[in-house]
């Protein structure tokens, strides 16, 4: 199978050549890409590699037996395969599938104080596994959060490459609209890509085969392998629950009102008996809290209600592959993406968002009909980001622009189907410039 390249790639080089560089733990949900790679970069940066699986390779849960050195970890090793080899300086060892035996982080800090090795580390719901560890060698590895891929990734897997990045950003920048030809080509592939979402295995399906043949298949098993994992990994918390939460989401995205509602899962559902539930789903990468701010203003972190939020699927194409049949069918063959209300559409920018480096914020004021789908923010403003579903006028963006009440909110953005523009206050923007967003307000600032 040919390799996706990834955003992770320039990381792990960057890694590799930090002269002090610490263990690493490549943090994220299940088949998003991690395994694929860590092989991939380990193969043209290392000439001696260990890899050890710790689900298909269970010999090597033994190998803390005589403590945590580098040394003793070495020795029990080889003891278990004679034919591995340890180059200092020149090897890579590569600890797999690490939540069927967390205690292995706690080895990391006794591995970077050695420095004779480079330690990478991997493994699917690993933020659960993390409260399980007596020791995590805090300030003795480096973490990095992987998302399945974004639409720039997407682009790269169609055979774009950055040339399309500048001519995007300068687009925006100048707020010049792109050509037609640029803006149908453009649109018709992200639409590709929600239907599809960023599961590498998927993606490649569909790269391969130029079809969508087997896409709701592959994506309806990675759901039942999620649910797998709630089985198997659960643990101090109802596996049941986290399920139910699981398999609302769409169904509570589709009303009106977005807001997770836990009265709505089951009869009698009280906050304490599912919050854990939502935090679990949230560390392992499976969805993704938006939070409802107190008010409209800066700061965004500390100015929120943790008891309030909607909750997204980390995965537009997942989210896709939960709805109803006949939900299913009118998008994948009408491309009718206004079906459950914008909910599509939100989840698509939710994801672009995050997978950005966004946390994520909404708000709703309880006695009136003023309400922005996201918020992020610039060195002095704060910027309200409103989904279109549909062409219309911003009522609640002008409301926040032009009122003294809101006074960190000077000017707005529009996701919409629509190409690019501005009027003085509000820019528009096509839902497939969201991931540039980041960039785009670097460079309006002078730092880019």
């Amino acid at each position: 199978m040919v390799y996706l390249k990834r955003k992770i790639d320039l990381f792990l080089d960057s890694w590799f050549h930090d002269i002090q560089k610490k263990p690493l733990i490549i943090k994220g949900a299940r088949q998003i890409g991690k395994t694929a790679s860590i092989r991939h970069f380990a193969k043209s940066h290392y000439k001696n590699i260990v890899e050890i699986n710790f689900i298909e390779q269970p010999k090597y849960k033994i190998i803390l037996s005589d403590g945590y050195s580098t040394k003793d970890i070495i020795k029990n090793i080889s003891r278990i395969d004679t034919t591995i080899s340890f180059v200092p300086g020149q090897t890579l060892i590569f600890f797999d599938e690490i939540q069927a035996y967390p205690d292995i982080v706690t080895a990391l800090k006794f591995f970077a104080i050695d420095g004779s090795y480079d330690i990478i580390c991997s493994g699917s719901l690993l933020g659960i596994n993390y409260k399980q560890i007596e020791s995590i060698s805090v300030g003795h590895k480096i973490d990095y959060e992987m998302y399945s891929l974004d639409f720039e990734e997407f682009l790269w897997a169609k055979g774009y490459d950055d040339s399309l990045r500048y001519e995007l950003l300068n687009s925006m920048s100048a707020h010049k609209a792109l050509s037609i030809a640029t803006f149908n080509t453009l649109n018709n592939i992200f639409i590709d890509y929600v239907i599809l979402g960023g599961m590498p295995e998927i993606v490649s399906n569909y790269i391969n085969t130029n079809t969508f043949t087997k896409t709701a298949e592959l994506q309806k098993q990675i759901i039942a392998a999620y649910k797998e994992d709630i089985r198997k990994y659960s643990i101090g918390v109802d596996q049941s629950r986290i399920t139910r939460v699981f398999d609302v989401i769409p169904a509570q995205l589709a009303k009106e009102n977005k807001k997770f509602q836990i009265s709505k899962i089951a009869k009698g559902s009280k906050f304490h008996d599912y919050g854990g539930c939502i935090d679990w789903l949230q560390d392992a990468g499976i969805v993704k809290k938006c939070y409802c701010m107190s008010f409209p203003e800066l700061p965004l972190k500390g100015n929120y209600d943790d008891t309030k939020f909607k909750l997204y699927m980390a995965d537009s194409g997942l989210l896709i592959s939960m709805l109803d049949k006949e939900s299913q069918d009118d998008l994948r063959g009408n491309k009718n993406f206004g079906i459950y209300k914008g909910a599509v559409y939100e989840s698509i920018v939710s994801e672009a968002l995050y997978k950005s480096g966004y946390s994520l914020f909404y708000y709703k004021r309880e006695d009136g009909t003023l309400e922005m789908d996201f918020f992020i923010r610039d060195k002095n403003n704060l910027i309200p980001i409103e989904v279109k579903a549909r062409s219309g006028k911003s009522h609640s963006m002008r409301s926040l622009i032009e009122n003294d009440k809101y006074s960190d909110v000077a000017w707005g953005i529009k996701l919409s189907m629509n190409n690019i523009g501005f009027d003085g206050k509000l820019y528009t923007f096509p839902y497939f410039c969201t991931f540039l967003l980041g960039d785009w307000l670097k460079i309006k600032d002078g730092i880019l």
